[in-house]
Order: structure tokens, then sequence, then C-alpha cells
């Protein structure tokens, strides 16, 4: 066989068998880690393509993307000895450029996060809560507050070296010891008992007050019917006043009202002579003059 063919087949031969290892992709928002028999090479690969690179190698992607770890019932002791129990999200991202110091001194990101992280974490809760009076404070949004700030910045200050950025600390929920929220369930019952009370007693006022309305709109109604009945009256004396003063100045109208007299009494069937002095200026009837004879 000839020799450049035979050294051609072996080139060909090797790359087939070894050409994955003179190259490397890095997954998009990763940074490769490379170590040589074990040992951590100091230099970060960023994202992308990488060659050719020493086929003896040995690959890690890291992700450096942000991330979001939960840890629950985190317990909080509180000034008033009681234990109440937070649940939190911590929002993160590794730093890439610290990738391989990560790598070398603790291990991949599940090791970093359960090594540096959680436990801080619950360091930090359990000194705040040596601040805070008491467990039902956490009702309190500047309580909440001042837990998920301080844990937030002695987060951040303590991981930074360990390569892992704090974006954000969240408190997601209070969990208030037993005795407490059951103390707290009963004062809430007792509280809602109150405010029924008094919204029968304001019902209770409201209807006496439209009570007392009525009954004054009632005596002003009637106050007003005794007064136009007074007015009436008065009018009517009024009248009659006036009737008798020109009764008293005017003849005629007296010997008019005789007449009219005279005129319903013949009337009646009991009334037999009438006797008139037509001389009167008031014509007087004379009834039953021959009752005698």
């Amino acid at each position: 066989m000839n020799p450049k063919l035979t050294a051609l087949l072996v080139v060909v031969l090797f790359f087939l068998v070894f050409g994955r290892q003179f190259f490397h992709q890095v997954p998009a928002g990763h940074v490769g880690v490379a170590t040589f028999f074990g040992e951590v090479q100091e230099k970060a690969y960023p994202e992308g393509p990488h060659f050719p690179v020493n086929p003896l190698l040995t690959w890690y992607d890291m992700d450096v993307r942000e991330k979001s770890t939960k840890l629950t019932s985190v317990e909080v002791p509180t000034r008033d000895q009681l234990l109440t129990k937070v649940d939190l999200s911590i929002q993160y991202r590794l730093d890439g450029s610290q990738a391989p110091l990560m790598y070398r001194e603790t291990g991949d990101e599940s090791q970093v996060i359960q090594v540096h992280l959680i436990p801080k974490v619950r360091s930090l809760v359990r000194q705040v809560g040596t601040r805070i009076d008491r467990a039902e404070d956490f009702f309190q949004e500047d309580t909440r507050d001042l837990l998920a700030n301080e844990v937030q910045t002695g987060l951040s200050e303590y991981v930074a070296s360990k390569g892992i950025l704090i974006e954000e600390v969240l408190v997601r929920g209070i969990n208030l010891p037993p005795v407490l929220a059951n103390a707290i369930e009963q004062k809430k019952e007792r509280e809602q008992a109150v405010e029924r009370q008094k919204a029968e007693l304001e019902r209770f006022r409201t209807e006496q007050a439209q009570q007392v309305a009525a009954a004054a709109a009632g005596r002003e109604a009637a106050e007003e019917q005794s007064k136009r009945q007074r007015i009436l009256a008065d009018a009517q004396a009024y009248e009659i006043r006036a009737i008798n003063e020109a009764v008293s100045s005017n003849p005629s109208y007296v010997q008019l009202q005789s007449l009219e007299a005279l005129k319903k009494m013949s009337e009646d069937p009991a009334a037999k002579i009438y006797f008139l002095d037509s001389n009167s200026p008031n014509p007087l009837p004379l009834l039953h003059m021959g009752d005698q004879q």
C-alpha cells in the first residue's frame, strides 16, 4: 500500500475517533469549565463554539442564567419566644467569571447553592428574628420588608465572593405558631361579633331617628293645622263683627232679616194669626192671639 495513502487514512481515522475532542460547544446562558486530568483550568469559556482545544480536556457547562430557589418553613424565633416559619424565594444567578473557582472549591451549581446560599439564608433569618418583638408583627408590612431587606443585604455580601449574585429576596408566606394563630382567629371572631353589634346598634339608631323625624313632622303638621284653624276662626269672628257693625248702622238690613224670619214662620202650621206694627222699623209677629176665644 502506498505510504502516503496509509498516512492519510490514519489521519482521517484519528479525526473520526477523536475529532469531537478538538471542538466544544458551550450552550447559550452557560459558561464552560475545563479540567485536565482532574485539574480545573483557570479560564472560563463563554457560550459558543471553541476549537481547537486539547482533546484530553473534560468539560462542564455551568448555567449562569437567572434562577429562583424556594425555601419553605424557615424558622424565625422572635423576642416573645415564639417560633414563626416563613417561606422565601431567592432570585439569583451565578457569576460566570468565577465559574472555575466555584467548580474547583465547591462543585456544580446545585452544590454551590446547597453549601453557600441556603445555610446562610437560614442563619440571617434567625438573626433578623432577634430584632422583632412579637411573632404577630409579621402581619405588618414593615416587618416583612425588614426581613426581606436584611436577608438580601447580608446574603449578597456573603455569597458574592462565592460566585453567587443575589437579585432579590421575597417573603412568600408567614406561618405563625399554632397558639398565636388560634388566638388571632378568636380575636378576629370577637371583632367580627363587635362589628355586627355596632351595625345592629347603628340600624336601631337610624330607625329611632326616623321615628323622631316622623313625630316631629307630625307635630309640625298638627301645629300648622291648628294655626290655620285659628286663622279661619279669627276670620269668621271678624266677619261676624263686621256684619254686626253693619247691621247696627243699617235699619234696612234688620227689616230684611225680620221679613225673612216671618217668611219661615208663616210656613209653620202652628202659626195662625200674625199682627204686625207697620209703623215699627222692626215689625214683629204676635202669635196665637185667638187661642183664648
